[in-house]
Formats: C-alpha cells, sequence, structure tokens
C-alpha cells in the first residue's frame, strides 16, 4: 500500500479522488496498481474478462493532465469496469453468446459516454452468464467467474463479473444491470453495494443486443446502475450516469430527485421482510436480518415485521411472470429472448397459477398486455399509498448466500439446498426481484454480516419511485453504524 496509506486495493472512490487531488498518486500510477492487481489474482477468480489497458493507460496519461490543470471531475482518474453488455467501441460486445464474438459496436453506450466525460478510467468489462439468465457467470466464450470469498461458489449473475471485481479489489466501481436481482444478487453474493435505479433513470441506449442499433428508450422492467463497496460511491456514481437521454427525453426533462427522506436512523420507518408466501428463506438470511432489524430498532429506527397496508407478495409474483412473458417481441432473436425466458421459467413452478401462465405461451397479443400493464399500474399505486406510512422495505436479496458451482443442464431441472431441502434453483434469487422490479422502484443492495462459515449475507433496501437518494441514505447509515464491506479473508492482505 503506498500514497500515505490510502488503501488502492479497496480504497472508496471518495478516498482515491483525495490522493489523486492531492497528488500523493497519479491515475496512472493508480491504475498502473490496479492492473498489476488484476494480473496477479484474476487467473483464480476470471473477473475482468475484456480487458483495455493499453487505452486505459491512455485515459490515466490524460486524467494526470487534466488534474495537474487543476480540473475537478467526479470520477477524474478513477478506474472503472463494466458489465460485458455495454457498447464500448473497440471492444466486443457479446452478451456471451459465441455467434456474437467478432461484434464490435460503433458508438459507446449512452452509461459510457457519461463515465468518460465524468474522468473514468475504463479498464475493461466484467463477466456475465449467457444471455444474462443466469445466477452464475458463465459462458462459452470466457470460462467461469468463481467468487472471491470462495472459488467453488458462484458471485452471482448476471452481473456476477462486477461482484467479482470489487470484491477482489479491481477498482471501486462495476456498473451492471438489473431485471430480475442482477445486481443485488451478485451484491449479496460477494459483499459488496449495488443499486438497482427506479425504472427509466438511467438511460438503456447502447445496451442492447448485436446487433441492434443503440436506439434512445427504457426497458419495460431492465435498468442499469452502479455497484461499489460504499453507499456514498452508489450515490456519486449514480449523479453521473442517471438523468434523461438528451436525444430524446433530454429536450425536455431535466434530472431532480428528492433528496432523502432522512438523515439520521431513528427518523426512519422501516418494514422488515424475511419470508414469502411462495417460497422459503434460508435460515442464514432470515437470521441476518432478525439481527439487523434488531440493531435498527435498538438504534431508534421505527421497525415493523408485518403491515396490512404491504402489496400482496403473491399477486405481485405472479404479476411479474406476466410482465416478463409480455417482454418477447418480435424484433427480438430468439437468443435475445433466453433472459426472459429464463426468468418467467423461473417463479415458483410449484404455484399452478403460475404454471398456467407459462402454459399460455409466449403470445401476448396487444390487448393482453394492456391489461397487464393496468395491473401493474394497481400495484404501483398500492406502493406509493404503502410509503405513506414507511420510508422503506428490507427484503432479501435472495434465499440463500452464495451457492456451489452447478452448471447442470437442463437449466430448469436445477435444484438448490435450502436447510436441507431440495427446491426450484432459479426461485432462490428471483422470486427477491419483485417488487421492486414489477413496479420499478429503487432497490439498494447492502451487506450485512456474514455466515458462521464466512459468506457474505447482504439485503435489499427497497424504496419508493424515484427516490433513489432514500434507499441509498439508508444503505450509508446501516454500512456507518454496522459494518459495511470487509475485504475475503484470502485476498486481504494480496499486493499490500
Amino acid at each position: 500500500m503506498t500514497a500515505d496509506a490510502t488503501d488502492l486495493n479497496y480504497g472508496s472512490i471518495g478516498e482515491l479522488l483525495s490522493a489523486l487531488r492531492a497528488r500523493k498518486i497519479s491515475a496512472s500510477e493508480l491504475l498502473a496498481h490496479t492492473v498489476a492487481r488484476i494480473e496477479a489474482l484474476d487467473g483464480r477468480i476470471n473477473a475482468i474478462i475484456v480487458r483495455d489497458f493499453d487505452r486505459a493507460r491512455d485515459a490515466a496519461r490524460a486524467a494526470d493532465a487534466a488534474l495537474g490543470r487543476g480540473e475537478r471531475l467526479p470520477l477524474l482518474g478513477i478506474p472503472v469496469t463494466l458489465k460485458e453488455p455495454f457498447n464500448v467501441v473497440g471492444l466486443p460486445t457479446t452478451w456471451g453468446f459465441p455467434h456474437f464474438r467478432d461484434f464490435q459496436p460503433k458508438e459507446d453506450a449512452l452509461v459510457v459516454a457519461r463515465l468518460k466525460a465524468a474522468g473514468a478510467v475504463i479498464i475493461g468489462k466484467t463477466n456475465i452468464p449467457i444471455g444474462l439468465r443466469d445466477f452464475q457467470s458463465y459462458n462459452e466464450i470466457h470460462g467461469t467467474t468463481n467468487n472471491p470469498w470462495d472459488l467453488d461458489r458462484s458471485p452471482g449473475g448476471s452481473s456476477g463479473g462486477s461482484g467479482a471485481a470489487l470484491a477482489a479489489g479491481f477498482g471501486p466501481l462495476s456498473i451492471g444491470s438489473d431485471i430480475g436481482g442482477s445486481i443485488r444478487v451478485p451484491s449479496h453474493f460477494c459483499g459488496v453495494f449495488g443499486h438497482k435505479p427506479s425504472l427509466g433513470l438511467v438511460p438503456l441506449r447502447g445496451y442492447s443486443l448485436p446487433p441492434a442499433p443503440p436506439v434512445p428508450g427504457q426497458g419495460d422492467l431492465a435498468v442499469v446502475g452502479p455497484m461499489a463497496r460504499t453507499a456514498s460511491d452508489l450515490a456519486l456514481s449514480l449523479d453521473v450516469i442517471a438523468g434523461p437521454d438528451e436525444t430524446r427525453d433530454g429536450i425536455g426533462y431535466r434530472l431532480a430527485l428528492p433528496a432523502p427522506r432522512h438523515d439520521q436512523l431513528k427518523d426512519f420507518r422501516i418494514l422488515v421482510i424475511d419470508t414469502h408466501p411462495l417460497m422459503p428463506t434460508g435460515g442464514a438470511v432470515r437470521s441476518a436480518i432478525g439481527r439487523l432489524a434488531e440493531r435498527l430498532e435498538r438504534s431508534g429506527a421505527l421497525v415493523a415485521r408485518s403491515s396490512a397496508a404491504l402489496p400482496d407478495l403473491a399477486e405481485s409474483a405472479r404479476l411479474y411472470m406476466k410482465l416478463l412473458n409480455a417482454a418477447r417481441s418480435p424484433r427480438l432473436t430468439p437468443a435475445a429472448l433466453a433472459e426472459v425466458q429464463g426468468l418467467a421459467a423461473a417463479l415458483a413452478p410449484d404455484d399452478r397459477s403460475l404454471q398456467a401462465e407459462r402454459a399460455r405461451g409466449w403470445g401476448m397479443i396487444h390487448r393482453e398486455w394492456l391489461a397487464t400493464d393496468a395491473a401493474r399500474l394497481q400495484l404501483q399505486q398500492r406502493w406509493q399509498h404503502f410509503f405513506r406510512e414507511f420510508d422503506a422495505v428490507i427484503y432479501p436479496a435472495a434465499a440463500v448466500p452464495a451457492f456451489p458451482h452447478d452448471h447442470s443442464e437442463p437449466f430448469d431441472a436445477r435444484q438448490l439446498d435450502i436447510d436441507g431441502k431440495l427446491y426450484n434453483y432459479s426461485d432462490a434469487c428471483f422470486i427477491w426481484a419483485d417488487p421492486a422490479s414489477t413496479c420499478g422502484l429503487p432497490a439498494t443492495a447492502v451487506t450485512i454480516e456474514r455466515t458462521q462459515s464466512g459468506l457474505p449475507v447482504g439485503v435489499q433496501i427497497i424504496g419508493p419511485y424515484l427516490e433513489d437518494r432514500t434507499t441509498i441514505a439508508l444503505a450509508g447509515l446501516i454500512e456507518r453504524e454496522f459494518g459495511g464491506f470487509v475485504p475475503p479473508p484470502s485476498l486481504s492482505f494480496a499486493q499490500s
């Protein structure tokens, strides 16, 4: 470790910016340290699967020149990674599909352009499952990503490479995406922080399956957002990437998110949920959430374990599957449907109403979609009413901590052990993506403790639509009061 005890492996963006601006270290030196760490450790982890180190060195030299001129940008000189599907000129975009191995986009994704404009040094892309449809991150092109806490376990998916990179100390920020928990589950598995923004808050242009053009617009459920090791870094990076697409909405709209509802734990009204009507939650996750609830109560927060105002979670889960069903569109290739099909197959296969929805097939006419969307609007209104009584919901990110690799096929036949009983593999995580995904609500993943065997446990904090600053603020208070990210023991002293 150099730069007057600045932690170059696990320092926050704020700490690294302070060192850069005080000229305790240069952007080139910080990049060299990060690259050396990746080259030393990533052979075992396999998180950074597309490396762009030469251009990163040019960007770091440019950052040093800017720092020398006294420029102050939000991410000037900070090494950043991106989930593989984000378009970057000069790098392949494959979504894990071998037939897209040679595809290279002609322009950067809008989020990438915003990161570069903020001074970020893009060092590479992180691994994913094929078609983004798994809770593990492996594909034929780039192989398997391992969890830095236990190399025999999954780092999560589909932003698993990003979660692993952060836990391993490969830069302080990575940008992921989330339609079915793909930011929240890797954050939980890898012991880091992640934020699933409110729907539409961060533009998706340039985050599209090849060879689709990077047109402006937003997904029906999908969002992109930051992953980091502190809540403050989530807030900083969200400010960089959020806001309307200038080629469309930016003509008439500007970003004006409300401030956090509170700045002290004692003022928060929190509903804590650790169970679901359609599936169990493992004891390790449930007990960790219980201890968090007790700590919150001791800190003066108003904590409830039930509420008549809470929308019906089973009803919401069924609606979630219908919306995934409707996400199928003729403009998508069969390969592009893999994620949606995997998601829809995931929800509570033992629930007959969900089985019936799957049996209806993939064709949903526009009239049916309108009825489904109307049901979602009603559910959104119930959540709006709920958040008059509460400020946030603490909710599992998945049923279990990181589980052992399982690449067996067929996918839908996989099972997962939850406290000694086998359940459908997909249910353990997908069902917890609802209701934040269904209703477009913000959800911040925060690490809270570790199991007896040493694996991280996190939760997601769900808040009112467009009150992203409230969920991030509560995550920051939990981090400050009860402890946040801790490096994996096997990597804590590596390259110090």
